[in-house]
């Protein structure tokens, strides 16, 4: 529990002017809503005031039934309290030893919630902020702005739900949101008020169809007492930055099931015979391995160019075995079908034009983003998917590519064992993909396969961790035959050993051939 906060000096009010409602204030009130048994409950007076020469509403802050402060308003919203008097809550002594209190913006509104029949309410005696405070609370002995929190700590502490029915302006929902952060979010809820009128308010006021509801004052004048009840009843629990229910993603759930979700089976690779087994789902982690020289990054290069010529798809891609002119050579030639170069291998196209070359050029520029370290230092994964949510604002990208593992600055620390950093990289890597809804291939070489004899290898055979497969929602082995008697040697294997999303693919193997002279890949009739 916090201290309740102690106030050195404060002054009490003088109450001695106060007077009994006059004719005129009691028909004020009653066209708010608000009856003359109300006013008398909750000690509502007023006071003449020599300085605005009219009769001011004087609502009385009451503690252990002594005033502690008086807060006065003209009929024209005139505001101001007694100075150098202690700020506490008003309403107070209504709320002691409830298990629920609610917490409303003005005077008004616990008057009203109290002709609604409902007493446990207080109301903050300074209004709303403008806006919600950036940075860390400050300490209660310097938190000047709330500080009737803390003057009456004691009883806010023992209540279990707090309900924030302060108004649904921007000011009121700062409010809310201060409130909250001080007297924990898991604890409150949140009044949400109508945007449009009851049934009965339509009939009787069918232009006030489009008229939001501000506050509980309105929702009682113009939907009855027990709207308002069933306000307060209702009120959603207070979001928690991570808490969800199911019911926060109804409209995907219902996509999923109305339209089948397309995306949440995934988009097609491009080669039908793959689309059996790996299709791909935005937000989705897929590691990639395989021997060297196998062409892991040829065939997700190949993929992309097929991502983004079928799907319209953007991608960042982070890719340091290759130097950005060789990428581009590379990417070039699968999109255009031709060799960049002069063609060396005998029945292939010719080389492509400059026309060509500036067409997929353009097609590189609106497809393709260069994550790229330009110093000699290597790019920490924290450096790659900052960048990577760059790109995300910037140009909307689908898909990210970190390419290889190797090759990324593991700073690990020292107390840090290999396979708990790698843990913690790939944790991180799947909330960048989930929080954005990018795909994200991440190759990870195999460690050096002792006596081996050109068999694919597996994902624990990856090298660092077995976190890599434990952790991807797909694992891949592309694997390129080097045996003529086991099939032709422009044949890849893509290998298929993990899929976490069943509505995506499942586990098989798919064999693709290989266009050297382009980069291309074609299913195997």
């Amino acid at each position: 529990m916090v201290r309740e906060r102690k106030v050195e000096v404060a002054r009490r009010p003088d109450c001695s002017r106060l007077q009994p409602l006059s004719r005129e204030v009691v028909e004020y009130f009653a066209q708010r809503g608000i009856s003359r048994a109300t006013l008398e409950r909750n000690g509502v007076q007023q006071e003449y005031s020599s300085k605005h020469n009219s009769q001011a509403i004087a609502f009385p802050y009451y503690r252990d039934g002594e005033v502690i402060n008086i807060k006065y308003r003209t009929l024209d919203k005139k505001f101001w309290q007694t100075p150098g008097t202690e700020r506490i809550l008003y309403g107070l002594d209504d709320v002691k030893n409830s298990a629920e209190i609610i917490i409303v913006e003005g005077e008004m509104d616990k008057l009203a919630l109290d002709e609604a029949g409902v007493k446990n309410v207080i109301s903050v005696p300074d209004g709303a902020p403008r806006a919600v405070k950036e940075g860390d609370l400050p300490p209660p002995e310097a938190d000047t702005k709330f500080q009737y929190l803390w003057n009456c700590r004691a009883i806010l502490d023992q209540a279990v739900r707090i309900v924030l029915a302060t108004d649904s302006d921007t000011p009121g929902q700062a409010l809310a949101e201060e409130l909250a952060r001080r007297l924990g979010r898991d604890r409150c809820w949140r009044v949400r008020w109508p945007s449009e009128p009851s049934s009965t308010a339509d009939a009787a006021d069918p232009g006030a169809a489009s008229v939001a509801r501000k506050d509980a004052n309105e929702v009682l004048l113009k939907d009855g007492p027990e709207a308002l009840q069933a306000l307060i009843q209702d009120a959603d629990p207070y979001p928690i930055r991570g808490l969800f229910k199911f019911s926060d993603f109804l409209d995907e759930i219902w996509s999923m099931y109305d339209e089948q979700d397309a995306m949440g089976q995934g988009v097609s690779t491009g080669w039908s015979g793959l689309d059996n087994y790996y299709r791909v789902v935005p937000g989705e982690l897929s590691i990639v391995t395989g021997v060297p020289n196998s062409g892991k990054s040829e065939w997700i290069d190949a993929l992309l160019c097929n991502l983004a010529t079928q799907h319209g798809w953007s991608f960042a891609m982070c890719s340091m075995e290759k130097k950005v002119k060789d990428h581009a050579r590379q990417l070039l030639e699968k999109y255009i079908g031709k060799p960049f170069l002069d063609a060396k291998y005998a029945g292939k196209a010719a080389r492509m034009e400059a026309q060509d070359v500036e067409e997929g050029l353009q097609w590189l520029e609106e497809r393709f983003h260069v994550v790229r370290c330009e110093d000699d230092e290597l790019p920490s994964v924290d450096w790659v998917l900052g960048l990577a949510r760059a790109a995300v604002l910037r140009y909307g990208i689908r898909g990210l590519v970190i390419d290889p593992y190797n090759e990324l600055d593991h700073q690990r620390p020292v107390h840090m064992n290999e396979t708990e950093y790698v843990s913690q990289m790939l944790t991180k890597i799947k909330r960048f993909a989930q929080h954005n809804d990018v795909h994200v291939w991440f190759v990870a070489h195999p460690r050096q396969l002792q006596g081996w004899k050109g068999e694919p290898p597996n994902l624990y055979d990856i090298s660092g961790s077995a976190h890599f497969i434990n952790k991807a929602d797909n694992g891949i082995v592309i694997h390129r035959n080097r045996d003529p008697e086991q099939g032709a040697l422009n044949h890849v294997k893509v290998l298929v050993r993990k899929v976490r999303n069943k509505a995506a693919g499942t586990i098989g193997d798919c064999i693709l051939e290989y266009d050297r002279s382009t980069g291309r890949y074609k299913d195997v009739l």
